[in-house]
């Protein structure tokens, strides 16, 4: 199934129905006076979190959801039958953006988690309401309202404890093979991961978490430069990174430059994300001599002035890939139960992701403006006169 983490749709909320014009008219029941009944509701659309989903691909092919118009009202009173709400699901992780005021309208971060993001329309009234000791015969009744009509950007964040940071080729892809079942593509050339991959890394019968593959990164990324701006937006929704370091790149070029690069783009993207829990892996040590491997792997800590945990690994043969996922998932469980004795720790997290949050969603709103701009200046360069065609008559 085909990848698919941004898409743009209408949703239409339903027309409430008209309220009816209507006497009584009945044999031997003189004056019967007004019994018009009033429309019904129109439907309104709802975003439902599904943990089944976990691509925005079907919004590609159908972009139009509309709920049900309700139905006029009748005569005898009766009043017309609501429209059905409708119901549309969308992955966990799904940010929903108003792209007309760029406005943050929802997160959904929650299974079954329902967000109202069109209203129906309110039912009109039917003549019988405008009866009064002066007006025994009203013709007077009022139309139902339309519906909310609006343009909406979806877009999904993968739902991961852990993220992998790092240049391409750095062995992320591999990592996250060699401790779960996920089985990205893995090749000797860079960019081999063009969309995100998710790992389920089991420890025991109750024990494991998420880890998330993205694309990797390259210097200008915060800027747009290859995928890293698409991407690492997902990395808003871990709880701890692994700056994945190649010790041998194939390239010889320098492992500690690329590190800086890496954590200057990430500051560039989000600061907040920057200061995300950040664990150095320093990955293919199997290509090293051994009597080079910690001697290389000093220079790296000290170059960078690195003070947090350091794990040395080679991760296409797993070796020192345990002991990393061992430490990780105590951390994470860790995490979560201070969390949960201890409010400050907990506001601490929320305060982080409300951080990221917005610093992701400001990033979007920027790329959406400039594209808004782009946009606006094409059509102001468009000329009728270009597209003049001169008829020549033949005789």
């Amino acid at each position: 199934m085909q990848f698919v983490d941004e898409a743009s749709i209408i949703v239409e909320a339903g027309k409430g129905g008209n309220g009816c014009l209507s006497f009584r008219r009945e044999k031997y029941v003189p004056r019967g006076g007004p019994d018009g009944g009033d429309g019904g509701h129109g439907g309104s659309v709802y975003l439902i979190g599904d943990d089944a989903l976990n691509t925005l691909i079907d919004f590609k092919f159908q972009r139009f959801y509309k709920a049900q118009n309700g139905q006029g009202g009748m005569g005898r009173q009766m009043s017309g039958k609501a429209g059905e709400d409708l119901h549309v699901k969308v992955p966990v992780g799904t940010t929903v953006i108003d792209e007309d005021t760029l406005e943050v309208i929802a997160d959904v971060t929650e299974i079954g988690q329902v967000v109202l993001v069109g209203e129906g329309g309110r039912r009109g009234l039917g003549n019988i309401h405008f009866k009064s000791s002066t007006n025994r015969a009203p013709r007077r009744t009022t139309t139902g309202t339309d519906g909310d009509r609006r343009y909406l950007r979806l877009e999904m964040k993968v739902m991961a404890d852990v993220g992998l940071l790092g240049m391409p080729n750095a062995g992320k892809s591999t990592l996250i093979r060699s401790v779960s079942a996920a089985k990205p593509k893995v090749a000797n050339y860079p960019f081999t991961t063009l969309v995100p991959n998710l790992g389920v890394v089991k420890l025991g019968m109750h024990e494991h978490f998420v880890m998330a593959d993205v694309p990797g990164l390259i210097e200008g990324a915060s800027e747009g430069a290859g995928l890293g701006l698409r991407f690492l937006k997902h990395l808003t929704r871990t709880r701890l990174l692994f700056h994945v370091v190649d010790v041998a790149p194939f390239d010889e070029s320098d492992p500690v430059e690329a590190a800086k690069a890496i954590v200057h783009e990430l500051g560039q993207f989000s600061p907040a994300l920057s200061e995300r829990p950040r664990w150095l892996v320093l990955n293919k040590f199997d290509l090293l001599p051994e009597d080079e491997r910690e001697e290389r792997a000093q220079k790296i800590i000290q170059a960078l002035n690195w003070e947090g945990p350091v794990f040395r690994i080679s991760a296409i043969s797993s070796d020192g890939t345990e002991k990393l996922v061992q430490a990780a998932y105590r951390w994470l469980t860790e995490q979560r139960r201070l969390e949960n004795e201890d409010e400050e720790a907990l506001a601490r997290e929320q305060e982080m992701r409300r951080r990221m949050e917005e610093e992701s969603v400001a990033r979007t709103e920027d790329r959406l403006g400039r594209r808004r701009k782009r946009d606006d200046e094409d059509d102001e360069d468009f000329d009728d006169d270009d597209y003049d065609v001169e008829v020549e008559y033949a005789p």
